[in-house]
C-alpha cells in the first residue's frame, strides 16, 4: 500500500536477512467440538464488531468457560467456543453463536506453555486455533528428524489438545513493505505513519530496526532514524521522520490510489484482510489465528496475528489492515506469493502502546 507520507517516492526495504513466513495453524473440524444449529438470535454482524463482542464475552466468562471465539465470515456470525450449556445461553443472549468443546481456553493455554518449555525449536511455531479447538503446531522444513522426533512426542503427550503438522516453506522474518524503506544494504517496508509528542514517525518490523539504523527513500535520501527497537520477543520499530517529507495516514495500494488509516484495531479470527508491502505489493487473506509463538532462527516471538497471506522477502514492516483500521505489522512466514503460505503480524496496537505513539 502506498504510504504517502514520502511524497513522490517509495521508500524501500529489503529484508536485511530476515525473511520470515509464518506457518499458520490450518484450521480443521476436529472431533472433540460439536456445532449446533445457529441460534435465532445470532446477530450479523461486521468483523470489527464481532472482535469487540469477543473480548467482551471471552472476559465475562473466563478462561475456564469458553475457548475463543472465530468470525464466520459468510454468516456473520461471532462464533464462541463454550464449555457448558449455561455458558451457551450467555453467547447467545448477546446475539453469538455458542459451539460446545472438549478443552477450556486455560487448558490450551497450558498446553502451549508445554510447548514453550519442551519444544522451543528454531523453525517452529504454534497457535491457539479456535476453529478446531485446539492448539495448532507447525514445523518447517529446516527441523531436523531428531528435532521433528521431540516435538512429535511433546506434541502426543498433549493427546487432543494439540495438533502437528509440517510446512514446506521455512520460518523467517521478511525485510521490506508497504512502502519500501532503505538502509545498510537492506530493505524493508513502511508499516504504518504515526505521530507521537507532535512529532512525525513511522512504524515497521523490529527485525529491520535492529539491523538497520538510518532509512532511505528509493532515492537515496536519508528521511529518519530509530527511535525505539523490539525484536525478538516482540516485532515492531519506531522511526523518527528527519527529512521533511509528506506522512499521511495511509496506505499505498500500488493502483495509483492509498487506503486511508483513521484508526488501530484488534484483529479477529476469520476477519477478511489486507496486507501491503514493497516487494510484493498487495494481498488479500484471513486472519487465521490469535496469540501465535514463532521461533525464528533469530529469537522467539509471540503475540502474533496468524493469517493465511502470502508474503516475500522486503515485505517487512508493511502493512495489515481492514478498510481504514490498521492491524499490525509483517513480522514473517513461510512461502510465498506464487505457491502460497503464512504469514505473521506484530499486532499494531501493542506497537502503539509500547511506543506511546498514535495512527496520524
Amino acid at each position: 500500500m502506498k504510504h504517502r507520507r514520502i511524497p513522490a517516492r517509495r521508500a524501500t526495504m529489503a529484508t536485511a536477512g530476515i525473511a520470515a513466513l509464518v506457518v499458520a495453524g490450518v484450521t480443521f473440524q476436529s472431533a472433540n467440538a460439536s456445532e449446533p444449529d445457529a441460534a435465532p438470535t445470532a446477530r450479523t454482524l461486521s468483523a470489527p464488531t464481532a472482535g469487540k463482542l469477543a473480548s467482551t464475552l471471552v472476559k465475562d466468562l473466563g478462561t475456564d468457560r469458553t475457548a475463543g471465539a472465530y468470525y464466520d465470515a459468510r454468516s456473520g456470525h461471532l462464533v464462541v467456543n463454550v464449555l457448558d450449556k449455561a455458558a451457551a445461553r450467555t453467547v447467545e443472549r448477546a446475539g453469538a453463536r455458542a459451539r460446545v468443546v472438549a478443552h477450556t481456553l486455560a487448558e490450551l493455554d497450558g498446553a502451549r506453555t508445554t510447548l514453550a518449555k519442551r519444544a522451543a525449536v528454531p523453525g517452529t511455531s504454534w497457535s491457539t486455533d479456535p476453529v478446531s479447538g485446539k492448539v495448532a503446531v507447525t514445523a518447517d522444513r529446516t527441523v531436523s528428524p531428531a528435532a521433528w522426533a521431540q516435538l512429535s512426542k511433546v506434541v502426543a503427550g498433549l493427546g487432543d489438545k494439540a495438533e502437528l503438522k509440517r510446512s514446506k516453506g521455512e520460518f523467517k522474518p521478511y525485510v521490506a513493505g508497504g512502502d519500501a524503506i532503505t538502509g545498510s544494504g537492506g530493505r524493508c517496508s513502511l508499516g504504518f505513519n504515526v505521530v507521537k509528542d507532535g512529532q512525525p514517525y513511522f512504524l515497521t518490523a523490529g527485525h529491520c530496526t535492529e539491523a538497520i539504523s538510518t532509512w532511505s527513500d528509493a532515492d537515496g535520501t536519508v528521511i529518519g532514524s530509530n527511535e525505539r527497537s523490539s525484536f525478538p520477543g516482540n516485532d515492531f520499530g519506531l522511526v523518527k521522520y528527519t527529512a521533511s517529507v509528506d506522512h499521511p495516514s495511509a496506505v499505498d495500494l500500488y493502483d495509483g490510489s492509498t487506503q486511508p488509516i483513521t484508526k488501530a484495531g484488534e484483529a479477529t479470527v476469520g476477519e477478511q484482510v489486507t496486507r501491503s508491502g514493497s516487494t510484493t505489493h498487495v494481498h488479500t487473506g484471513t486472519v487465521t489465528g490469535l496469540d501465535a509463538t514463532v521461533n525464528y532462527s533469530e529469537g522467539t516471538v509471540s503475540g502474533l496475528i496468524q493469517t493465511d497471506v502470502c508474503a516475500e522477502p522486503g515485505d517487512s514492516g508493511g502493512s495489515l489492515f481492514d478498510g481504514d483500521t490498521a492491524l499490525g505489522l509483517t513480522s514473517g512466514g513461510s512461502g510465498d506469493c506464487s505457491s502460497g503460505g503464512e504469514t505473521f503480524f506484530q499486532p499494531v496496537t501493542e506497537a502503539l502502546s509500547a511506543t506511546g505513539a498514535q495512527i496520524g
